[in-house]
């Protein structure tokens, strides 16, 4: 059994240099779930890297989720992704676990045999994330939900999703809560036809007077907002920072590559030789390394619970999507003609980085909560 840092993350960079590298392209171009790299990390004993070590768990934290992300990430964001909101799932199910929901749960997830995600976002709230319109409604010795989700990253694929909901009674409470897989009224649909993160099968979930024991509640009633600011966004943008760490790392090294190796039939020089290109990737080389470190800082920071913690680790997501888009579109650049041909792994990692604005909290409203918090101002505010 794993337990150690340099361990775990030992483990994880040999997953994603083996089988997540070779099924990278088979899982963009096949827009295909990337079940085999997944379960290669449960078999590992990755599955519990974000559960406390206390419920069995890696006890990794935000620092282990971001640097395995960005591992899996310089690979495969799309495998990143979905073992990450694994992780982000497993983190908010252990923050006040019940001895239940340690035993039917967080052992199974820890011992490799259970997969959950998120399944926050809706259609009619867009990056408001936080406001659900989903009904939880108290019936009997549990609640019955209903209403729509999207944008569940692995999709139809996992054991269990972490639900949000407002009281059907007043409208006012936030609720989180866990619905097993095959719940009588989960009902899937659409396919995921998005430009990037291909293999995330990123879902849509209607839920039809859906039944969950009061056992799967997350909690107390009305504690959603507490998992949103203290659970939920930070590991979900420590994950995600480490997803497009991994992806500008990639774009970086590609970039670098192509310099080396490209020489001019007339003269017999390197492109690596030109002036002006070592000047652009020793620039590009100080964004990435200048990006990891606040990353890497941030994580740390919510870890020891400091008190700028959520600044952080929200500048952090913000940061690496400028860093991810910028990378990859100068790594574009930078190999020319041949690299715009045969886009090959550029193309992929293009396409990724490009979700890395918009996915909520999207990088507008990150710098606005920043401000406002800098400033003194409530969070949420008009």
């Amino acid at each position: 059994m794993i337990s150690k840092h340099s361990e775990y993350l030992g483990t994880a960079r040999e997953i994603a240099h083996g089988i997540v590298r070779e099924q990278a392209e088979q899982v963009y171009s096949e827009r295909r779930w990337p079940e085999g790299a997944i379960r290669e990390l449960q078999r590992a004993g990755l599955g519990g890297l974000s559960v406390p070590t206390e419920f069995g768990g890696l006890g990794g934290g935000a620092s282990g989720l971001a640097e395995v992300c960005e591992v899996l990430g310089e690979q495969c964001a799309s495998t990143a992704i979905c073992f990450g909101m694994h992780c982000v799932g497993s983190a908010v199910i252990a923050a006040h676990a019940t001895p239940a929901q340690q035993r039917e749960l967080l052992e199974p997830i820890c011992e490799g045999e259970h997969i959950t995600t998120l399944a926050l976002s809706e259609p009619g709230t867009g990056v408001h994330f936080y406001l659900p319109q989903t009904q939880i409604l108290a019936s009997g010795s549990g609640y019955l939900l209903n209403g729509r989700k999207t944008f569940v990253t692995n999709g139809n694929h996992a054991d269990s999703y972490v639900l949000s909901g407002v009281s059907a009674v007043d409208g006012l409470s936030f609720s989180c809560a866990v619905a097993p897989q095959g719940t009588p009224g989960m009902e899937w649909s659409g396919q995921w036809t998005g430009m990037g993160m291909r293999g995330n099968s990123s879902l849509q979930l209607a839920l039809n007077d859906v039944a969950i024991p009061e056992s799967h509640l997350l909690g107390n009633e009305g504690d959603q907002i507490w998992y949103v600011f203290h659970v939920v966004a930070p590991y979900f943008l420590m994950a995600m920072s480490g997803v497009y760490l991994g992806i500008a790392q990639a774009a970086y090294s590609a970039a670098c590559a192509h310099l080396t190796k490209r020489s001019y039939s007339h003269t017999g020089s390197m492109l690596a030789d030109t002036a002006v290109l070592q000047h652009r990737i020793g620039r590009l080389w100080g964004e990435l390394e200048k990006t990891r470190q606040l990353v890497h800082a941030a994580a740390k920071k919510f870890d020891m619970g400091s008190d700028d913690a959520l600044l952080a680790v929200m500048a952090a997501k913000a940061e690496v999507a400028d860093c991810a888009v910028m990378m990859t579109n100068e790594a574009m650049t930078l190999c020319g003609g041949i690299g715009y041909r045969d886009a090959g792994p550029l193309e992929r990692y293009l396409h990724d980085a490009r979700a890395a604005h918009v996915m909520a909290p999207t990088t507008d409203t990150l710098r606005t909560w920043i401000g406002r918090a800098a400033l003194d101002l409530p969070l949420l505010g008009d």
